[in-house]
């Protein structure tokens, strides 16, 4: 077999090992999650963990995330799978929160598990992709359901709850920080509930709106009305003081929602209202049953404007604010619908929000005012979003996909390189080795025609061709910046653009290409150096 159908055979194997390696990685992962699972925020990835299927079982070990650094529309999304990794048992209905002494790490606290092992407490660090179950002291170790973790200055406040049918109210404080429990005040404590919604303010109060005390709660999964027990009433909430350790309420007025629970809460943009989604609940209540808005200034409730695709109720859900949106993930109501697991309001117009399918990262958050400051006058402009990225541009799907490629490219160029070296050495042997000497042991020097073009690898499936003349290649890189310094490389990647194999396998055969030329010029120069220095004896035997 010749040289070049050698080399031909072993790059026709390696490109097509990468094609593979690329389409592996990006096939997609769909989630059977649908309900009571926990949704974390931290550094970009929002985390999913947990929760229940259609069919009210456990979805197992079920651990990814969603990256929203970059844009991406709710029906193209792009979960990343790290369930390989998960120790937590299969679970529902458990509280998630971010702590820490850098406020970066996910801690995970009781939860409903069929797996009598499951520890109260769970940290997972994203940093080194690592989960543990941290020693932590102090007094409790119960394994409530139905709460929700507030976290201020890295004290994490856990109130109430649901244990084996009772009901609690207690106020549990994780030190996240120094891990160690402790407890909150019970003096004006509201009644016992879980299910409520939760929410620190800009002045370090807690607002619980809401919830149910009903032990055996059940509901319409489509419209979201109770059919069995009850919710408890929004006509009043309760403000935990996290400085002072003290409780007050306040009554409300306005457009009082009916009586709810398994809602979702979240501050405002500009920190003077709440924003409260979904639930299920008594009755249907005012014109929009789904959201509601409580003015903080006044404790008044109202139904703000709304614009978009009105989506569904949905109870069990989690909603985080990330850059203008509020993003609902997941909940029951619209599993059995065409819409997405992830819901879009952007929320920086007061005056109108709006349901959205494409989350632009580029708008920043506007920042919270002052504690409960006074009534805004005006509202911020809608922005306009930037180009929907597709699927592909997904940053870490690139990278996975570059390193990848990456290193199949190094071996294809390391192994193609010792092929060549070999076939080059046998040629050497030839020309040194050969018949052309005369009587006295000289070499004669033999006249040389390198014709260059001639010598092409052809590459199937109409890949690029490697040439061996001296013309330089230019091979287009509008993704990839790479100097190639004898092995060093330097990859840079943009959100707004896509690593494309092609570009890959493009610039491996230009490597190949260069190495190639550089050892021809270099016997080439051999060459020249040793007729010379025949000619110079040659000249002065003449002498």
């Amino acid at each position: 077999m010749s040289k070049h159908s050698v080399i031909c055979f072993i790059l026709w194997i390696w490109l097509q090992i990468l094609a593979v390696e690329v389409n592996c990685q990006m096939t997609p992962f769909k989630p059977s999650v649908t309900y009571g699972h926990t949704a974390t925020l931290i550094e970009n990835k929002l985390y999913i963990l947990g929760g229940r299927d259609t069919n009210s079982n456990y979805v197992g070990k079920e651990f990814f995330y969603l990256d929203v650094s970059v844009p991406f529309n709710t029906q193209l999304l792009l979960w990343q799978d790290l369930s390989n990794i998960n120790m937590v048992p299969p679970h529902s209905n458990a509280a998630s929160f971010k702590g820490g002494a850098n406020n970066n790490i996910l801690f995970l606290c009781g939860g409903l598990s069929s797996d009598q092992t499951m520890a109260f407490v769970y940290t997972f660090d994203p940093q080194s992709m690592t989960w543990t179950i941290p020693g932590i002291a102090g007094i409790n170790n119960i394994k409530k359901i139905g709460l929700t973790g507030v976290n201020h200055d890295g004290k994490v406040y856990l109130w109430g709850g649901y244990l084996d049918n009772y009901i609690l109210n207690d106020m549990l404080v994780l030190d996240t920080i120094n891990l160690n429990w402790g407890e909150g005040s019970l003096i004006n404590v509201p009644t016992s509930r879980y299910a409520y919604g939760a929410t620190l303010l800009p002045n370090n109060n807690i607002i619980y709106i809401g919830g149910t005390n009903a032990s055996n709660i059940a509901y319409d999964e489509i419209t979201s009305n109770i059919i069995q027990g009850n919710a408890l009433t929004l006509s009043e909430v309760y403000l935990y003081d996290t400085i002072n350790d003290n409780w007050s309420t306040k009554m409300t007025s306005g457009k009082i929602p009916s009586n709810r629970a398994g809602f979702s809460t979240v501050l405002g943009l500009d920190g003077q209202r709440v924003i409260i989604f979904g639930g299920y609940f008594i009755n249907p209540g005012y014109l929009d049953t789904s959201l509601y808005v409580l003015d903080l200034t006044n404790y008044n409730w109202y139904v703000p404007k709304i614009s978009g695709k009105i989506p569904k109720p949905r109870t069990w859900h989690k909603t985080n604010i990330i850059g203008k949106y509020m993003v609902v993930s997941f909940g029951h109501g619209h599993e059995n619908s065409d819409e997405s697991d992830i819901l879009l309001l952007d929320i920086s117009n007061n005056e109108e929000y709006i349901w959205t399918t494409i989350f632009d990262p580029s708008v920043p958050k506007p920042s919270s005012s002052s504690p409960l400051p006074s009534p805004s006058t005006s509202s911020s402009s809608q922005s306009s979003s930037s180009p929907l990225l597709p699927p592909t541009s997904n940053k870490s799907a690139i990278i996975g996909t570059a390193i990848g490629s990456l290193i199949g490219g190094i071996f294809l160029a390391v192994g193609s390189f010792f092929l060549y070296s070999w076939n080059k050495n046998k040629q050497k042997q030839r020309i040194i080795y050969g018949n052309n000497y005369n009587q006295e042991g000289e070499v004669i020097p033999t006249e040389r025609n390198y014709n260059y073009r001639q010598e092409i690898i052809q590459i199937p499936s109409n890949e690029n061709e490697i040439s061996t003349n001296h013309e330089p290649i230019i091979v287009p890189t509008p993704v990839i910046n790479r100097n190639y310094n004898y092995g060093s490389e330097v990859i840079s990647t943009s959100n707004d653009e896509r690593l494309s194999l092609q570009v890959f396998k493009d610039e491996m055969l230009q490597a190949m290409k260069q190495e190639i030329s550089q050892d021809l010029k270099n016997e080439i120069l051999q060459a020249v150096r040793q007729e010379n220095s025949d000619n110079r004896r040659n000249n002065a035997r003449q002498d």
